[in-house]
């Protein structure tokens, strides 16, 4: 049977207290939207249709897509008005709704729950609160057959009691979608057409409310203010610790670890705390990373070293290399196998070979850097000549002085040498030394100044 999915992200989130639509707060690096979004794709729908409202340019400019269609609800009238918007657009035999601001539901939880919906049967997912204040109740005959739900506002004493609450979640009929929302009504507390009405109303058309129940509470909570989001964040950055502590990682301290995006693991790799992980990682067999470090879109091959406080983007390390600490890996930057980058180095765009060092304080941009080759302490590529990037090529087995100044373009041949402090202009031939400095003159008598 087809699938469409209603994802319901109109809503301003005024608890939020921010100018930022309330769905495109973050969870894990990732807007709680396009956490619904990626779920809602797992389930191959024919189309995803998105309830738009509060800071609907900001929503449609940061996730339009190809399968994503913007629906606007220009008065946000409640959940059962914001799901008639999108009913023209709708077509699948299926319909499931979701909730912009409810990031966290699992693949599978929603899997089971569209198995419960056909055209006799609607799916309703609903969970099990110690405190269900602010949630529908779930009503129940003798048999346990559910009849409506109640939201908290409009219940009684005897009926605020239950524990079984509505998540908001459904899996509906679509032949039966169009003449139920027509039927709705802003009779209630809160003066808003109410889509947990469709509930009594299949009923009472002979349908089949089957229920399915969240594993959770976490799994289903919305986020409506910065405390529910920051419990947000810690659900799922505890659901990522464990997820790879079963694939063979050593995390120090489950309690400080972070992701915020997608990371492929091999087995025995420890990482320490208080390290996040951003973009599209990759950490092979063996990697080892120290406390404090941010690594971003990186790939750390076998053996791999990060030492503490070092700072990875777009950077790739070969197998048994190793950097830090406090060591700066910008877009383009490559360590071959077993190279070494130390203390208060930074690269930009550069490749070392296997083997080649660059222990610390120094900067290297726009570098190609050969096998076996030292770079000294304080060590700079001058590679930006205020408008243009040019690039510094060294073969095998270079020593560069400490302090040197390589002025790009320039080619140092393999086996070259700098001498320390030396500023380089032009290309070294291969085992010559290069001595760019100002001859030293020792001045007798020099008086300091003194302070006035």
């Amino acid at each position: 049977m087809s699938l469409d999915i209603v994802i319901l992200a109109a809503g301003q989130g005024t608890r939020m207290r921010s100018a930022l639509p309330k769905v495109l707060h973050p969870v894990a690096g990732k807007s709680m939207l396009a956490h619904v979004i990626d779920t809602a794709r797992q389930l191959s729908p024919r189309k995803i249709h998105v309830v738009i409202g509060h800071g609907a340019e900001l929503v449609r400019e940061r996730l339009a897509a190809d399968d994503v269609d913007f629906v606007l609800q220009a008065e946000q009238l409640g959940t059962g008005h914001a799901v008639a918007q999108a009913l023209p657009h709708i077509e699948a035999d299926k319909v499931l709704i979701l909730y912009g601001d409810v990031p966290l539901t699992q693949v599978e939880t929603l899997s089971r729950l569209l198995a419960q919906a056909s055209d006799s049967q609607l799916g309703l997912l609903t969970v099990n609160l110690a405190d269900p204040t602010g949630y529908g109740r779930i009503i129940r005959d003798e048999a346990g057959i559910v009849q409506a739900i109640v939201e908290h506002k409009d219940a009684s004493e005897a009926q605020r009691t239950i524990r079984e609450g509505n998540t908001g979640i459904l899996a509906v009929p679509g032949k039966h979608l169009g003449d139920w929302l027509g039927r709705l009504s802003n009779s209630n507390a809160q003066g808003e057409y109410y889509l947990t009405d469709v509930i009594a109303m299949a009923v009472a058309d002979g349908l089949v409310v089957a229920t399915e129940t969240a594993q959770e509470e976490m799994e289903v909570l919305g986020a409506n203010d910065r405390i529910q989001l920051a419990q947000l964040e810690r659900y799922y950055q505890q659901r990522a610790a464990r997820r790879l502590m079963t694939q063979g990682v050593t995390l120090l301290d489950p309690a400080r670890f972070d992701l915020r995006g997608e990371v492929t693991v091999g087995r025995d790799v420890q990482i320490d705390i208080n390290v996040i992980l951003e973009g599209k990682v990759v950490i092979e067999d063996g990697v080892q990373i120290g406390a404090n470090c941010v690594i971003k879109d990186s790939i750390l091959r076998r053996g791999a070293i990060v030492k503490a406080n070092s700072h990875l983007e777009g950077a790739e390390l070969g197998e048994g290399a190793d950097c830090g600490p406090f060591a700066r890996l910008r877009p383009g930057a490559k360590l071959g196998a077993k190279a070494h980058v130390g203390n208060f180095v930074e690269l930009k765009n550069a490749v070392l070979g296997e083997g080649a060092k660059a222990g610390h304080l120094s900067y290297l941009g726009d570098a190609e850097i050969g096998a076996r080759t030292n770079i000294g302490a304080g060590t700079i590529t001058c590679n930006y000549d205020g408008a243009n990037k040019f690039k510094t090529v060294m073969g095998e087995d270079v020593f560069i002085g400490s302090n040197s100044s390589l002025v790009a373009p320039v080619t140092l041949g393999d086996g070259a040498t700098t001498g320390a402090g030396s500023t380089v202009t032009q290309d070294v031939p291969s085992k010559a030394l290069a001595v760019g400095r100002a001859k030293q003159r020792n001045i007798e008598g020099w008086k300091r100044p003194t302070k006035k």
